[in-house]
């Protein structure tokens, strides 16, 4: 059943913020982002309405605002691959599933520059594979965007790495790391193009096969398990070996009886535990936030309440991939 609340994100809390506003509940963004601003206009409308007044559009409100069923989050469709992405890349930047693919953050981590759905950054090369290949691929788009700065990005692609850093930060805020215009303005239409996104999910996919595998190291099998292993090879890049020894040896001491679906959740609880005990001391607990809303299918990250399988469609089912 589809419930949209605090935390739900994409094209369908826009339809509600659109309606919402056409009848005078709300006066926020417009940005599917379902927030404080979203949770009190629905709770108004139902008030108004003579319904439970709980600021969740379930079945009931969904009706009562557009006269009409409500249908699965158009998510829900999607192949695990792309609600894993949806689900990491709300995790990086705090944006829905469309807008994330244009995600952009400046050198708070010391990386330059982060871009896109899973936040590929120059300072570890991750993201000047993507921009040349977009220029290889897509030369007369990349240089509509950036039109006279295009040689500059070129240029700055093909320095070494130390002269690529400073320029980079030279072009944002040196303390609030906020991007200056216009290259604030040219990287969010290159991440807002097809072209681009589709090497997005290019390089996303090359990701998630490498979370495939680590699954079958652990043992796991539900799409939550996936979910969880791409989000440890996007934000933390692997598991080291000293971090699998520590948890093999946490998966002996579990109880030998357990039901299959308590098993896997203990065991996905102690992969996030011992991954973010291994993380950067700075980010320790932004990792076992993320890790443990996935592990346990629910949770609070970044101030925004996630549940998996009522947004993503990501459950204990076991994965078909």
């Amino acid at each position: 059943m589809a419930l949209y609340t605090i935390g739900s994100q994409g094209d369908e809390v826009k339809k509600i913020q659109e309606k919402l506003k056409a009848d005078g509940y709300y006066r926020g963004p417009l940005d599917g982002i379902y927030g404080g601003g979203t949770d009190a206009a629905v709770m108004s409308f139902q008030q108004t309405k003579g319904l439970v007044v709980d600021g969740k559009v379930g079945p009931v409100s969904w009706k009562a605002l557009f006269n009409e069923d409500i249908a699965e989050p158009t998510i829900i469709s999607k192949p695990l691959t792309y609600r894993s992405l949806a689900l990491t890349g709300s995790f990086e930047t705090n944006l829905g599933i469309g807008d994330c693919f244009a995600g952009l953050s400046g050198d708070f981590d010391g990386q330059g520059l982060s871009f896109g759905v899973c936040q590929w950054n120059f300072g570890q090369n991750t993201l000047q594979p993507l921009v040349r290949d977009m220029i290889h691929q897509h030369p007369d788009t990349i240089k509509a965007i950036f039109r006279t700065n295009f040689d500059v990005l070129v240029q700055a692609l093909n320095s070494d790495k130390q002269d690529l850093m400073t320029f980079i930060r030279s072009i944002q805020d040196p303390v609030k790391h906020a991007i200056y215009e216009p290259w604030k303005g040219m990287f969010k239409s290159l991440g807002r193009t097809e072209e681009f996104q589709s090497i997005e999910f290019d390089y996303a996919n090359r990701i998630f096969q490498s979370s495939q595998k680590l699954c079958l190291d652990y043992g796991l099998w539900s799409e939550r398990a996936l979910a969880l292993m791409f989000d440890i090879c996007v934000q933390n890049g692997s598991i080291s070996n000293l971090v699998k020894a520590q948890i093999m040896s946490d998966f002996d001491q579990l109880t030998k009886d357990l039901a299959a679906n308590d098993l896997e959740v203990q065991k996905m609880q102690i992969i996030a535990n011992r991954r973010a005990s291994a993380a950067n001391p700075r980010w320790v607990e932004d990792v076992r936030a993320r890790k443990l809303c996935i592990a346990n299918g629910e949770g609070v990250v970044h101030n925004i309440r996630y549940n998996l399988d009522d947004q993503f469609g990501i459950g204990l089912r076991r994965t078909q991939a």
